[in-house]
């Protein structure tokens, strides 16, 4: 069972959009998410936030469609994507992936970003997703599927970070501190199409992105 949670960033594709949510066993949107959803004609499964950012014809669609909405006052410390995680994370163990969190504005965007380090679901896998990258966060290993060439970057949170090896990367790592702050880990490549990193301590940033798109 996977669970797509859909976010109010930047939708890259409606296509794309499409291909997430067939591949999806249960879709919660993170309010303005709605409107994404709306666009490709999918209901969700369940809408989370304070629908500031739901237009009246999307609410119109979604009680037309019997959906679960649980509303939140406005007034509230989370962003609606949190909340929505709180939901995905709470209903059992499978994987989550995100889709529309990047793009818009910077805070909420690197917010969302933060989000995947909270203590109630750090362990857990959650990604997330465009149709070109895809950015988790680790403490113990980590395996990329992908391509020769394809970039990987390697960025510590919460500090720094000690990598124990790592394989099928051009810039092997062994026994290697990531300083917090400094980009030493940003833009390695994959030499084979698995790549494997392993932690000795810290919190990891992973970012995939494809060598079919370079920016």
């Amino acid at each position: 069972m996977t669970i797509l949670i859909v976010a109010n960033g930047d939708l890259p594709a409606r296509d794309w959009l499409r291909e997430q949510v067939e591949s999806a066993d249960f879709i919660i949107a993170a309010d303005g998410g709605t409107n994404h959803l709306h666009q490709i004609g999918q209901l969700p499964d369940l809408v989370v936030g304070d629908l500031d950012s739901v237009s009246a014809a999307t609410l119109a669609w979604l009680e037309t469609g019997g959906v679960e909405i649980r509303r939140v006052s406005a007034e509230k410390d989370e962003t609606d994507l949190e909340l929505a995680l709180s939901q995905a994370t709470a209903r059992d163990k499978s994987p989550i992936t995100i889709c529309a969190a990047f793009g818009g504005r910077l805070d909420q965007q690197i917010a969302n970003i933060l989000l995947l380090t909270h203590p109630d679901w750090l362990e857990r896998d959650i990604r997330l997703i465009d149709p070109h990258q895809t950015a988790w966060v680790f403490t113990a290993s980590a395996t990329i599927d992908g391509n020769v060439g394809d970039t990987v970057s390697l960025i510590p949170l919460a500090g720094d970070a000690t990598v124990a090896e790592t394989t099928g990367l051009k810039w092997a790592l062994h026994d290697s501190t990531l300083k917090f702050g400094p980009a030493r880990g940003v833009s390695n490549r994959m030499t084979m199409e698995i790549a494997s990193i392993k932690l000795r301590n810290g919190v990891v940033l992973l970012v995939h992105i494809e060598n079919a798109w370079q920016r």
